[in-house]
């Protein structure tokens, strides 16, 4: 193909919306508590980075993850232009209620296709978690206020707990979340078992069911295939995937696993095959040379904070 050719097909390449979870999935598993104010300052230089929504905080009992004892003062004190979307994680309908509380703009809720899993992470049912969205997707409407509600399913593509992970249940699970009030569908390879077939198959499954509402890929690069598990994301339709500053994060029910997949990493891959992101990619790697220097005990990841940007690399 001519030059001209290759740049026609990497014009028509779709814009891939990526969202930064590092100060909600990358911080949960800090044992070091992370100052409100450097919270606040890594949300500042993701914002500079333009990121246009960033997961902020968790709403969970601060003895199960002191790391987000302060949620609610994060928010309160978040200022970031309106183009950017802050949201946050809720685990339940007594999480939703603080977080409306602290005047958050989405919320983000989660549960798990393994019954194993979602016993061991909230102590409930799949199906009573179910319930919980349901409550919360009320309790928004009363509030009157215009929330936007997103609803993922962990452990979409298998679980360290309970092992395989039927397809067909993650397909009822995004249908009845939809029926429910689900504004976004996130699937999650938690602990890192999906692989580029089955992630590319399941999304198509569930795109099928849940109509315009758009999807989310959540992967982790606990064997080494987020990448590529993110390109067969790309090719069943999905245009929003969640990634983290030098891919940290991950599970507690997957113990040694690497976390999410690395920001940096997946955005010169994107803009490599020509999918715009609009992340400042040099200045995102400032970000992350601070947050290294304030959390020293951890493992950050990445082949080009490594190995640096090629000669030949455009952004797309």
């Amino acid at each position: 193909m001519s030059s001209s050719g290759q740049s026609e097909v990497k014009a028509v390449r779709q814009r891939v919306e990526l969202r930064d979870v590092t100060l909600r999935d990358g911080l949960q598993l800090v044992s070091e508590f992370l100052p409100t104010e450097r919270k606040l300052a890594v949300l500042r230089g993701l914002v500079d980075c333009n990121f246009t929504e960033i997961e902020l905080t968790s709403f969970v009992p601060p003895r199960v993850i002191p790391q987000f004892a302060d949620a609610a003062d994060v928010v309160h004190a978040a200022d970031v232009p309106p183009s950017v979307c802050l949201s946050v994680l809720v685990p339940n309908l007594k999480g939703a209620k603080l977080a409306l509380e602290a005047g958050v703009g989405k919320i983000n809720f989660v549960l798990s296709a393994s019954e194993a899993h979602n016993l061991a992470n909230v102590q409930k049912t799949t199906d009573q978690s179910l319930a919980d969205f349901q409550a919360i997707a009320t309790e928004m409407r009363a509030h009157g206020r215009d929330i936007h509600l997103s609803a993922g399913i962990a452990t979409s593509f298998g679980c360290t707990i309970q092992g395989p992970v039927a397809e067909e249940r993650v397909v009822e699970i995004a249908a009845q979340l939809v029926e429910a009030g689900a504004q976004e569908i996130l699937l999650a390879d938690t602990v890192g078992y999906g692989n580029p077939v089955q992630v590319n198959r399941l999304a198509g499954r569930v795109a099928d069911v849940v109509g315009d509402v758009p999807l989310v890929g959540h992967f982790h690069d606990t064997r080494g295939l987020g990448l590529a598990n993110i390109v067969a994301a790309l090719d069943a339709g999905i245009g929003k995937l969640d990634v983290a500053l030098g891919g940290l994060g991950g599970c507690p029910f997957a113990p040694g696993a690497s976390g999410n997949v690395n920001a940096e990493d997946c955005i010169f891959m994107l803009e490599s095959m020509g999918h715009p992101t609009g992340i400042d990619l040099k200045h995102l790697a400032d970000v992350r040379k601070q947050l290294e220097l304030w959390l020293p005990q951890e493992r950050f990841t990445g082949s080009i904070s490594r190995a640096g940007l090629p000669k030949t690399f455009q952004a797309a």
